[in-house]
């Protein structure tokens, strides 16, 4: 029997514990399409290009990390915004987003992609009395140097990263978090950490990880958040027998 759109948003809702979350935007479905679903396209970004793409592959399903209707955006559907919400219903293609429930999943989640492609295990909540917290911090396998740590991440991101901090200090205990999270540095200091991963810098955190003496390494927001859609997608398809395909978009940043 064919996956209906409510069924495919309700069991991703459940799977992700979106309920729990605190977010700057909607998570779920976003923009409605066609009723039933056979074919998942990917992405992290829900920007025009993949949705021309993911439309001519015939997507029934758009699923993304970063859909539409922030916080804070001009609410008129007007421009860039509708250019692609008007492509995505020529399509009859609906968009689905998760975007901090799609961070934190223990499994599927960015932070926990990320962490297995590192080759880092046993993470902890980087603040456990926070329930929609989307940091780790975890003990790295063994002790290691800062650029034993940045050769992984490149080779894991594909990108030169941009780091910060004492290149001479060993590191056994790291924090990260995937996207524009760096203003969780202090979080990772408090935690104990060598070394505070995330995808974005900003003009702060230089001074924050220079004064507190934590190596801080910018890997990409868009780097660092390939992996959790690709996981969610992955799953979904294989519950239910349906097609998927991944739709990068180089993004520096």
């Amino acid at each position: 029997m064919p996956l209906t759109l409510r069924e495919m948003h309700t069991y991703c809702d459940d799977l992700l514990d979106t309920a729990r979350f605190r977010d700057y935007c909607p998570n779920g479905l976003q923009v409605e399409g066609r009723h039933q679903v056979s074919k998942i396209a990917a992405a992290v970004t829900a920007n025009q290009s993949v949705i021309d793409d993911a439309a001519a592959w015939g997507a029934d399903v758009l699923l993304v990390h970063h859909g539409y209707f922030w916080r804070g955006e001009d609410e008129p559907i007007v421009g860039m915004k509708r250019r692609r919400i008007a492509a995505l219903i020529r399509a009859d293609m609906s968009l689905m987003a998760y975007h901090l429930p799609l961070d934190a999943h223990p499994e599927l989640g960015n932070n926990a992609q990320l962490a297995s492609r590192l080759g880092i295990k046993e993470a902890e909540p980087l603040d456990a009395e926070d329930r929609s917290s989307v940091g780790n911090v975890a003990s790295l396998p063994a002790s290691m140097s800062v650029m034993q740590l940045v050769g992984r991440v490149r080779s894991v991101t594909g990108r030169e990263p941009t780091v910060i901090g004492d290149f001479d200090r060993p590191l056994s205990r790291i924090a990260w978090c995937t996207g524009a999270a760096q203003g969780y540095i202090d979080k990772a200091v408090a935690a104990g950490a060598d070394v505070y991963l995330s995808g974005e810098i900003s003009e702060p955190t230089f001074h924050a990880a220079v004064e507190q003496g934590i190596v801080y390494i910018a890997a990409g927001h868009h780097a660092t958040e390939r992996y959790g859609v690709q996981a969610l997608a992955a799953h979904v398809a294989e519950q239910f027998a349906l097609d998927w395909r991944f739709f990068d978009c180089e993004n520096p940043v």
